[in-house]
């Protein structure tokens, strides 16, 4: 009797000898819309075609955690460089939200909100919880999924019981490299968008902003999108990027400068500073992305340090000879074309005392 095997999607039988008779394959035939398996047949699935109409969609306005950096409902970039101050800035927000408190007033609270935060990379006894205490944060609103026994990744189910169980209107995942579980490659961009539109979905789902912490490349030099976690697709999904990066010149602040934005006009750039006695939130600052990428001393601050080196000298100078204010200048990197806008702002006037040039600090302006 002639036996069936399968092939690549098709059913080959096959005879068998007889006598003097060659081996032959009598049929072979495909099967169109059966799969065959397990000795039997399953027919395949096809996902009925379903249709919309615009009219039939409701209209609504993207609410926000933090406008418009942080959306409810959407996923968040927060990504830079390894030790730039990623994580001390989400735990920070996080200690914010589980008092009912925010950042700024573009973080509208009017109750403490529960917040679900993984780390990967700091122990949680000795590093997360010291630091989140440091921050003043309450510590019954925040809580993290226990991973002792199985490793999460971004689209482990207990993610979605997780945020079900807590009403968590917070997720963080630090650092998302962490997260991608063993068999996803996040530089391939098919299995990187697959699995950031679920989490995508899961956001919509349950109104929860989720924030992918992320460490860049090396790429020096190369666009900030380009330089982010692997894959462009984790760029494409997510609705808001924002980059944390060091300010050159200034050893402790740290820059966040929007980077992407596909639901509101673009955010000012902030800035916080890190000092012994913690985390200090310093609000609108002056710098761009090119020169947090770059590790270039923004233009404005380089007018602000010009305008405190004016302002110091008038302490205990009524004027000094102009080459020396240029010559000190110098010496902090400050151009003198800097200077003499700075001197312009503190309505600083040039006098000349026997053939030199000097500037009267005697009525600098201190507003």
């Amino acid at each position: 009797m002639p036996r069936q095997r399968q092939l690549s999607g098709r059913v080959i039988t096959e005879t068998s000898v007889i006598g003097n008779h060659n081996t032959s394959i009598a049929e072979v035939s495909f099967i169109d819309n059966e799969i065959f398996r397990n000795g039997g047949y399953m027919e395949e699935t096809r996902t009925e075609l379903q249709m919309i109409k615009m009219s039939e969609i409701q209209s609504k306005e993207v609410a926000w955690l933090w406008y418009p950096f942080i959306p409810y409902g959407k996923l968040t970039i927060i990504q830079g460089d390894p030790g730039d101050g990623k994580t001390t800035l989400v735990l920070n927000i996080a200690a914010k939200l589980s008092k009912g408190e925010g950042l700024d007033s573009d973080m509208k609270l009017t109750e403490p909100l529960t917040v679900i935060y993984q780390s990967a990379e700091d122990g949680l006894a000795d590093t997360v919880k010291p630091r989140l205490e440091a921050a003043g944060a309450d510590c019954e609103n925040i809580s993290v999924i226990d991973e002792s026994k199985k490793s999460l990744s971004m689209i482990d189910e207990r993610l979605e019981e997780a945020i079900i169980r807590t009403k968590a209107k917070l997720l963080i995942l630090d650092p998302i490299q962490a997260y991608l579980g063993g068999s996803m490659d996040m530089n391939r961009a098919n299995e990187a968008r697959d699995m950031t539109k679920k989490l995508a979905a899961l956001a919509e789902k349950y109104q929860c902003a989720i924030v992918l912490v992320g460490h860049m490349n090396k790429a020096a030099g190369n666009k900030a999108a380009y330089r982010g976690m692997g894959s462009i697709d984790f760029f494409a999904v997510a609705r808001s990027v924002l980059l944390v990066g060091r300010v050159e010149g200034e050893e402790n602040i740290r820059a966040v400068v929007q980077i992407k934005n596909n639901l509101a006009g673009f955010g000012h750039p902030k800035a916080f500073q890190l000092s012994e006695d913690g985390f200090l939130w310093l609000g609108d600052y002056e710098i761009t992305t090119d020169e947090v990428l770059g590790g270039i001393a923004p233009k404005a601050n380089k007018l602000e340090q010009a305008k405190r080196l004016l302002r110091k000298l008038a302490e205990t100078n009524n004027a000094i000879q102009s080459n020396e204010i240029f010559n000190l200048a110098e010496e902090q990197n400050i151009s003198r074309r800097t200077l003499e806008n700075a001197k312009k702002e503190l309505g600083v006037r040039a006098k000349r005392i026997n053939n030199s040039w000097y500037w009267e600090l005697n009525k600098v302006r201190t507003d």
